[in-house]
């Protein structure tokens, strides 16, 4: 109690000082006007309609969109700092939804054990530029052991490094023994994982815990994994009622609720308890599709890291032959599903392959599962944005947005691939890379 009383007594003398110090910075002159970045674009790609405008002008003050207008119309004013981006084709910042950006991809079980949540945050540092230095201006993190992404996302949104937005979910929540949890040791360490939590009242406390040390959104496993020892992707995990209990703690405290699910089951549960959405969905059948598609859940699919892995995948046995069992049969349902009308976000699951390569998943859309251009490109934009609930942050480019532009060398509607080598990224009004530009 008298602990108290002394902060109480110190807060009062600090808040006096603050007050005092209030009144007098208020005193001097209006203070000047925002400095102005005009983005001279040779070409702007509109992600809703797939539009270019030609010979456009995006004026940038702060970390925001003032207006987008003629370059002939925009006249440039003193102590304006002038862009040139004349011959490039530039459009939003992409979203990637399903990243780990604290891992990297190493799945040799020796080095899962030594790894600690120091080294998770240092990864989180060199992984987040790289992932910005890619043209991806947002992600979604879901899972990260310790709490490490609320970190890096507070050091990014302090300016103390380098990386995109962010919204993050902290440590992934899922049963003794599942997908989200530590299985490679035996019992005597007991080890399990912080996400950890069996029953409608550990679940709902897991939920609460997660969002008081900082969680955006909560990331539950509902099915088995891949890369996780002794269980089965097809196999449902949370029952549907653990799960009726997570999303609506979560959505009463204004969290959404992203579910892993490989399994046809867990897909469905995991949809009737009102997650917002399905993360990989390999083995989506037409029964969870119509229950999707009827609840409006989004499907982020994770198909690029598929290709990855028979090219340069090097898997302890017990991962391999189930990444050759779900890449088997992934794409095929997952096409399905696209075809069959589920919303789609694009998500990368990168960390399962390196960190960067991120716009990959949008050649598979297109060149392997017959999406339209347009349609991959909203996935990555407009649809990303909707999901993770920014739609009046980002995902477009317009005033009042953040400035969180991408510059590259064609149209990507003619050519996806081309997002694989994005030449200028400005996140937030910063620009970040400028190859090929010219900035006075």
């Amino acid at each position: 109690m008298i602990l108290k009383q002394k902060l109480a007594v110190c807060l009062c003398f600090a808040l006096t000082g603050a007050a005092s110090s209030i009144v007098v910075a208020a005193q001097p002159n209006e203070k000047a006007a925002a400095k102005r970045t005009l983005v001279r674009a040779g070409h702007v790609l509109d992600v809703k309609t797939g539009k270019l405008a030609d010979a456009q002008t995006i004026v940038v003050v702060g970390d925001s969109i003032k207006s987008i207008a003629a370059t002939a119309s925009v006249t440039a004013e003193a102590g304006d700092t002038v862009v040139d981006l004349g011959g490039m084709t530039v459009m939003p910042g992409l979203i990637d939804a399903h990243t780990h950006i604290t891992m990297n991809t190493d799945f040799d079980p020796f080095r899962e054990l030594i790894s600690t949540d120091a080294k998770q945050a240092i990864n989180g540092v060199v992984n987040a530029r790289t992932t910005l230095m890619a043209g991806f201006t947002s992600i979604r993190n879901v899972g990260a052991g310790g709490y490490t992404d609320v970190d890096l996302r507070d050091a990014i949104n302090s300016g103390q490094v380098a990386g995109p937005h962010m919204l993050v979910s902290g440590p992934a929540m899922g049963i003794t023994g599942g997908h989200c949890d530590d299985n490679l040791l035996p019992v005597q360490y007991h080890q399990v994982s912080d996400g950890v939590a069996d029953g409608i009242a550990a679940v709902q406390q897991k939920v609460r815990q997660n969002i008081k040390y900082g969680a955006d959104l909560i990331k539950i496993c509902a099915t088995g994994g891949v890369l996780s020892k002794g269980d089965d992707p097809q196999a449902s995990q949370y029952t549907l009622e653990e799960m009726q209990a997570i999303v609506a703690d979560a959505h009463r405290l204004g969290r959404k609720v992203a579910a892993h699910a490989h399994g046809a089951q867990g897909i469905l549960w995991a949809t009737e308890a009102g997650v917002d959405s399905i993360e990989h969905g390999s083995y989506i059948n037409d029964a969870a599709i119509a229950e999707m598609k009827k609840r409006g859940t989004y499907l982020v699919p994770t198909v690029y890291l598929q290709d990855w892995m028979l090219e340069k995948g090097n898997l302890p046995a017990f991962y391999h032959q189930k990444m050759v069992d779900v890449i088997g049969v992934a794409k095929k349902n997952i096409k399905h599903a696209m075809e069959a009308g589920v919303k789609i976000a694009l998500g990368t699951d990168a960390a399962v392959y390196p960190h960067g390569l991120n716009a990959h998943e949008l050649d598979v859309y297109v060149n392997q599962l017959g999406m339209s251009p347009l349609a991959a490109l909203q996935s990555a934009t407009v649809n990303a944005a909707d999901l993770m609930g920014w739609t009046a942050k980002t995902g477009t480019l317009e005033p009042g947005k953040w400035a969180d532009i991408i510059g590259v060398e064609k149209n990507p509607m003619e050519d996806v691939r081309v997002l694989q080598n994005v030449k200028f990224v400005m996140k937030g009004g910063v620009i970040y890379k400028s190859d090929g530009s010219s900035a006075k």
